[in-house]
């Protein structure tokens, strides 16, 4: 496999599928992480393709336990004190320096939750069906010492126990159920074989520019799931901040349905938004996914 892999999505979902061929997991909220296990050592990727070895050097340590030639895909969680997972513990230690990050890791320590298995030492798995590679993902992780802070996430092929983790655990950080066909193979993107119904009233969003500066941006330009362009609410000053560092600007302006002009982007970036229905609805950029 070579660096960095691209990420299999889920689609948003009303409701979760029924039926025999699929299987429920626990969707935490955290930061999406690929973990590489090479002859060399440790590497863990962003959804995003950035190396972030740097900021979750617990992991990093963590990892070596693996065989070399392995390749996890799965999210990087903080819980606080009374066990809850907590989002915005995971994006501060992301937005660290290498040296707060180590400081925030002996605060907080930071647990690996694995859902799939990519690559073993024999090779890439990604084509063989989600059934094998979970199967081959618990066997991996049972092999582990059992203070390695790696493990699988909780899944079941029971549709009604499913909704009760929905249902019961979203204070405890369960922002949702994330439903995946036993049969399909690991595929990038959303291919249609992961499916997620989550708590939020949010959506993820393609960002498709910004107003203001590449290096201050004001407002983000996102695509929402109708089609339409629409120009967020302007931006707290810790998420501007965060943002600027992927944008990289087209030449030209561009402009929404609506008339708003805004600089056009290269690459892709996807935010996760607060968007009502209508047409002049207010949108605001949450975070960075």
């Amino acid at each position: 496999m070579d660096w960095p892999v691209f990420v299999a999505l889920a689609q948003s979902v009303p409701e979760l599928p029924t039926g025999t061929d699929w299987s429920y997991e626990m969707k935490l909220d955290g930061h999406r992480m690929i973990m590489w296990r090479t002859s060399d050592g440790i590497r863990l990727q962003a959804r995003s393709g950035r190396d972030v070895t740097a900021a979750w050097g617990d992991l990093a340590l963590a990892g070596h336990h693996l065989p070399a030639g392995t390749v996890l895909d799965g999210e990087a969680v903080i819980t606080t004190e009374d066990g809850r997972i907590s989002f915005e513990a995971a994006q501060a230690r992301a937005a660290s320096s290498p040296t707060r990050a180590h400081q925030l890791a002996t605060q907080r320590p930071a647990h690996y939750i694995a859902f799939d298995a990519l690559q073993l030492p024999s090779g890439d798995i990604r084509p063989r069906p989600y059934s094998e590679r979970r199967a081959a993902l618990l066997s991996l992780l049972a092999g582990l010492p059992a203070s390695t802070p790696i493990q699988a996430v909780s899944a079941t092929t029971d549709r009604d126990t499913a909704l009760t983790w929905y249902n019961t655990l979203h204070d405890q950080g369960v922002e949702g159920i994330v439903a995946k066909r036993t049969t399909s193979p690991y595929r990038a993107g959303r291919a249609g074989a992961w499916l997620k119904i989550r708590h939020a009233d949010t959506i993820d969003a393609a960002v498709a520019g910004f107003t203001g500066t590449a290096r201050q941006p004001r407002a983000l330009a996102v695509r929402l799931p109708d089609g339409r362009v629409a120009l967020s609410q302007r931006l707290t000053t810790a998420l501007a901040t965060r943002i600027a560092s992927h944008l990289v600007p087209q030449p030209g302006r561009a402009y929404t349905q609506g008339g708003d002009a805004y600089t056009p982007l290269s690459g892709e970036i996807v935010v996760e938004v607060v968007a009502g229905t209508t047409r002049h609805a207010v949108v605001t950029v949450v975070r960075l996914r």
